[in-house]
C-alpha cells in the first residue's frame, strides 16, 4: 500500500504529550491555566513585543485587533484581494467594509503603492491589514510609512509567517498590532488557537477583557459585549512545546524548499513562490505557479494519483459572491494568480525521501505533459 504524502501536518516529535499530560494531571484544562500565561510570555519574548494575549484561533484574534484599534461599524479596512477568506471575515465580525487592495509581483503581499492610492481617494479607511503570504511578510516599513501619512493603524497578520524576519527584525512586529494562528497546518501549531502581540498596554488590556466576555473581576458583572475567545490551556500547552522547537521546523522547511528550488529550476512551466529580499522567510507552504487554472488543477490531479497531496491557493476575494458590492483598487496580480498557485507537500516532518518522490512526480508530470507540447 502506497502511503498519501499529506500537504502540511503538525511536527509533534518535542514535548507535546508530556505537556498535555501535565495540564490533566494538574487539573488546568480550561482558560484559566497556567499554560496560557507561559505561551503568552513566550509569543511576547519571540517577537520582542511587551503584550501578548492568546485567543481560541487567528480570526479571533484579528477581529479583535481590529476592535481594539477603533474599527466601528460604517467603516472601511484595507485587506489584500489575495488572502484567505478569514481576514476579510474578520473586517465584517467588526461591522466594517473590506476594501479589496492588490498585491504585487514581487511579493505576492500587499501593494504599498495601490495601499497609498486608496487612503487618497477614501477618507472612510480606518485601518490597513497586511498579510504575510506562504511564510514572508509583507513589505512592512512601506506599508507603515503609508499608514502614518494618513493616520490609520496597520495590523499585521502573521498567521503563516511565525520565525520569519523583516529587515532583521521578527514578524508580528509590523504596525500596532499583529497576529498569528496556530492552526494544525502551520509551523506551529496548537491544535487550534492564536495570538495577539503589541507594545501598547492599553490595547492588550482591551483585547484580553473583551476575550473574556468582558467580565469584571470574578463576578458576573460586564460593562459591555464581550466574546468568549480565550485559548484553552491544552492548546497553550501544544503551543508551548512547539516554541521550543521552531528553529528546527523552520530550518526544516527552508532545506525542504531549497531542495524544491534546485528540482524545478529547469521546468520552464513552473514558477517558484517569491521569497523577496527583504524577509528571511519560514517557508511556511512551498507553492509554485502555473501558467493557467488548467494547467494547475492538471498537476494537482497528477499528484493525487500519486498519493500526494497539492492544493490551489488562495483566490481573488473580491470575485467570490460574499464581497461582489465591496470596493476594490486592482491591477489584475491577484486574479493572475488565482487559480494557478500550488502548494506541495511542506511539512517540517517530511522526509528526504518522501520528498523525492513528490519531486519525481511532478518532473514525470512535466516531461509528460508540458515537455510533450513544446
Amino acid at each position: 500500500m502506497i502511503v498519501r504524502i499529506p500537504l502540511s501536518v503538525p511536527d509533534l516529535r518535542g514535548r507535546e504529550a508530556e505537556l498535555l499530560l501535565g495540564c490533566v494531571r494538574d487539573n488546568w484544562v480550561s482558560s484559566a491555566g497556567p499554560e496560557v500565561r507561559a505561551f503568552e510570555t513566550a509569543m511576547a519574548r519571540l517577537t520582542g513585543r511587551a503584550h501578548a494575549v492568546a485567543t481560541v484561533n487567528g480570526t479571533a484574534a484579528l477581529h479583535l485587533a481590529l476592535l481594539a484599534a477603533g474599527v466601528r461599524a460604517g467603516d472601511r479596512v484595507i485587506v489584500p484581494d489575495w488572502t484567505f477568506a478569514a481576514s476579510a471575515n474578520a473586517i465584517t465580525h467588526a461591522g466594517a467594509t473590506a476594501s479589496f487592495v492588490d498585491v504585487g509581483e514581487a511579493d505576492w503581499a500587499l501593494d504599498p503603492a495601490l495601499v497609498v492610492e486608496t487612503l487618497a481617494g477614501d477618507p472612510t479607511i480606518r485601518a490597513v491589514i497586511a498579510v504575510d503570504p506562504l511564510g514572508h511578510t509583507a513589505d512592512l516599513d512601506a506599508l507603515e510609512a503609508a499608514c502614518a501619512s494618513y493616520g490609520v493603524p496597520l495590523i499585521e497578520d502573521a498567521a503563516g509567517a511565525i520565525g520569519a524576519r523583516y529587515r532583521g527584525r521578527p514578524s508580528g512586529t509590523g504596525g500596532a498590532v499583529a497576529i498569528f494562528s496556530f492552526n494544525g497546518n502551520k509551523t506551529v501549531t496548537a491544535g487550534g488557537g492564536g495570538m495577539l502581540v503589541t507594545d501598547d498596554a492599553a490595547m492588550a488590556q482591551r483585547v484580553r477583557h473583551l476575550s473574556t466576555q468582558a467580565r469584571l473581576g470574578s463576578e458576573y458583572v460586564h460593562d459591555m459585549i464581550g466574546f468568549n475567545y480565550r485559548m484553552t490551556n491544552i492548546n497553550a500547552a501544544l503551543g508551548l512545546a512547539q516554541i521550543e522547537r521552531l528553529d528546527e521546523m523552520v530550518a526544516a522547511r527552508s532545506t525542504i524548499a531549497a531542495r524544491y528550488d534546485s528540482a524545478f529550476a529547469d521546468l520552464e512551466t513552473i514558477t517558484p513562490m517569491p521569497r523577496p529580499g527583504y524577509c528571511d522567510s519560514v517557508c511556511w507552504l512551498y507553492s509554485v505557479r502555473l501558467p493557467d487554472e488548467e494547467t494547475a488543477r492538471a498537476l494537482v490531479a497528477s499528484c493525487d494519483a500519486a498519493h500526494i497531496e497539492a492544493r490551489l491557493f488562495w483566490r481573488s476575494l473580491s470575485a467570490q459572491a460574499p464581497w461582489q458590492d465591496a470596493s476594490r483598487r486592482l491591477r489584475g496580480v491577484s486574479a493572475g494568480l488565482s487559480g494557478t498557485v500550488v502548494s506541495l507537500p511542506s511539512s517540517s516532518s517530511l522526509s528526504e525521501p518522501d520528498q523525492q518522490r513528490v519531486i519525481d512526480a511532478i518532473t514525470t508530470w512535466h516531461e509528460s505533459n508540458v515537455g510533450a507540447e513544446a
